[in-house]
């Protein structure tokens, strides 16, 4: 009898937390923590997008720093891999680093103004010493015809290009060591719409070519409906829900998301929408509230909500809620 090969996850993040501390008084004693992130799992299958939404200050893109080490995580795990790259020496996480790529929200100020742009992305291949400068030359050049620039603009600065344009710049970066997970922050975020849909199929394009995951971080819910498998719904540092993309718009199930997508716009003048608004104000992550973090704000909120504290609980097929209402 053959043994079924189990395939792990590219990506398994577990109990992830992020306390930023906060200094005060004459002696700058640490004074209280911003719990930005606190106890957040999730996974990502090879070849697919994982969104992370949420209002902002939510925590989804301290999620994606930390999970690259960008930011030091306070506890819990990132299994690259099935290796926990949060217990690694620095000197071998560094030979990892180039599996594990990021894209930028801005692309004004995540592009050196003092370098070209065959500078800019050959910088990768340089600090990992991937290639020789012929290579390196060549390899520019073919990724700059990836994201739809041409060869001779490696010797152009970032200032001489368009928004959108940058950002192609910084996608090419992301792929020049040939990673398998790229973090894409709010990658369209700062652009023109009539210019978000181009970069958004090129990313879709790149994926199907070369077989990249993604985490996509976002705020906005049709763009995240449009690139994404599965989506994580952030509140206050975090997950409230987390589905495939069509069972979370179709079978929304924590209240917070139904208030999130009945905020979505429909193009027809014809038909009405409920909307649900949210009263009150975000509370802060400093102090966050006792119980289910949404409580205060949530229309179906009990008493218990109010004290206990709810796990995510699994519904079958992907799909999972942090709601005592389940």
């Amino acid at each position: 009898m053959t043994g079924l090969t189990v395939v792990s996850p590219l990506l398994e993040v577990k109990g992830l937390k992020k306390h930023f501390p906060i200094m005060g008084g004459v002696l700058s004693k640490v004074v209280g923590y911003n719990y930005a992130v606190d106890g957040v799992t999730f996974s990502v299958e090879r070849g697919q997008t994982f969104g992370l939404v949420g209002e902002s200050g939510c925590g989804k893109t301290t999620v994606g720093r930390t999970v690259l080490r960008l930011t030091k995580a306070t506890a819990g795990e990132v299994r690259f891999e099935g290796k926990n790259i949060l217990a690694l020496p620095l000197s071998r996480f560094r030979r990892m680093r180039g599996e594990m790529q990021i894209v930028f929200q801005d692309p004004y100020a995540s592009l050196n103004p003092r370098m070209t742009v065959g500078e800019i992305i050959g910088e990768p291949i340089i600090i990992h010493r991937a290639g020789s400068a012929g290579e390196r030359a060549k390899r520019v050049s073919e990724l700059l015809d990836l994201v739809g620039l041409q060869a001779r603009d490696t010797r152009r600065f970032p200032h001489e290009f368009s928004g959108g344009q940058r950002q192609r710049i910084g996608i090419a970066r992301a792929l020049a060591l040939n990673p398998k997970l790229v973090i894409c922050d709010e990658p369209v975020s700062a652009l023109d719409v009539s210019i978000q849909s181009q970069i958004l199929n090129l990313l879709d394009e790149l994926q199907e070519r070369f077989q990249l995951t993604y985490i996509f971080i976002a705020h906005g819910l049709h763009v995240v409906r449009h690139v994404s498998d599965m989506v994580g719904v952030m509140y206050l540092g975090k997950l409230v829900e987390v589905a495939p993309t069509d069972e979370l718009f179709s079978r929304p199930c924590h209240p917070y998301t139904e208030a999130l997508l009945s905020a979505i716009p429909i193009p027809n003048p014809k038909k009405k929408q409920q909307r649900i608004v949210l009263e009150g104000d975000v509370p802060s992550p400093v102090n966050p509230p006792a119980g289910c973090r949404f409580h205060g704000r949530c229309r179906r909120a009990t008493e218990r909500c109010k004290v206990e504290e709810p796990d995510l609980k699994d519904l079958g097929g992907g799909h999972q809620v942090s709601c005592h209402l389940f």
